[in-house]
């Protein structure tokens, strides 16, 4: 029986990239999926985000596994939209057992040329809109006094990188919400941890080297952080820890930090 049957997973910012790698990996392994992510551009950062085609194609890829799916085109900074997504989920998948809080951006700027859109901007996606969305899951993981959420940080969530003040501020914020949910949601059977990737090749490491005017193999060897000699690991290598944390394999693992840094801590 695949290790996943039965199971529903919610995954913010699944249309490309790391989420979508998690989707479709939980359902190869028997999970029926909800997928929300914005599937639009915005203001801020400036770099392409996910199209809302991305977002359907995910959703054609998953039922051609076998396994149902809805997608929700919604910002996660939008409590309406998220409380309505959750609530759909629910209804129709019949319960909600896996979280992973993929959503977010990244930017660079000195901390004082920073504008205060900026600012918000990033908390408010990267922090606040992963709370908002567990704050509506969480009621349905108690009710079932099971379930796993899964929040996506950084090497960033761990120490500090300059020219990233505010993207750095809401990956340690992550880290601290997972301390916390941790606290409070084992008494309800419910496991709460993070993972802390390096980077990742996806389309946010592309955008981010176009920020910059250069490429990522540029940025890779300007930064010189991983002590292991790849510039970047891949979605896969998220997917299995994300895999490793959701399942029973870790049924004693919460309050946190899974590193997936190819040693860049170690420096």
């Amino acid at each position: 029986m695949p290790e996943f049957a039965g199971k529903v997973a919610f995954i913010t910012g699944a249309a490309h990239g790391q989420g979508r790698a998690v989707a479709l990996a939980l359902a190869r392994q028997g999970a029926d999926i909800a997928a929300l992510d914005v599937a639009r551009q915005l203001d801020y950062p400036g770099y392409r985000l996910a199209e809302a085609d991305e977002l359907r194609t995910l959703q054609s890829e998953v039922e051609d596994l076998g396994r149902r799916a809805l997608i929700f085109t919604a910002d996660v900074r939008d409590e309406t939209a998220v409380a309505q997504a959750v609530q759909q989920t629910a209804a129709e998948l019949g319960r909600i057992d896996i979280l992973f809080n993929n959503a977010g951006i990244a930017a660079y700027g000195l901390a004082h040329e920073l504008s205060e859109a900026a600012w918000d901007t990033m908390l408010d996606i990267n922090l606040k809109g992963a709370w908002l969305v567990a704050k509506h899951i969480i009621p349905h993981l108690i009710a079932q006094k099971s379930g796993v959420i899964i929040n996506n940080s950084s090497v960033a969530g761990l120490r500090g990188f300059g020219r990233m003040s505010h993207y750095t501020a809401s990956k340690w914020g992550l880290t601290g919400l997972t301390k916390a949910w941790a606290i409070e949601l084992a008494p309800h059977g419910v496991r709460v941890n993070s993972i802390h990737p390096t980077g990742v090749n996806t389309p946010m490491n592309d955008g981010l080297a176009e920020l910059e005017g250069t490429t990522p193999q540029a940025i890779a060897e300007r930064s010189a952080g991983n002590l292991l000699p790849v510039p970047w690991i891949e979605p896969a290598d998220v997917v299995e820890a994300v895999l490793f944390l959701a399942s029973d394999r870790a049924r004693y693992v919460t309050g946190t930090q899974l590193v997936i840094d190819a040693g860049l801590l170690t420096r």
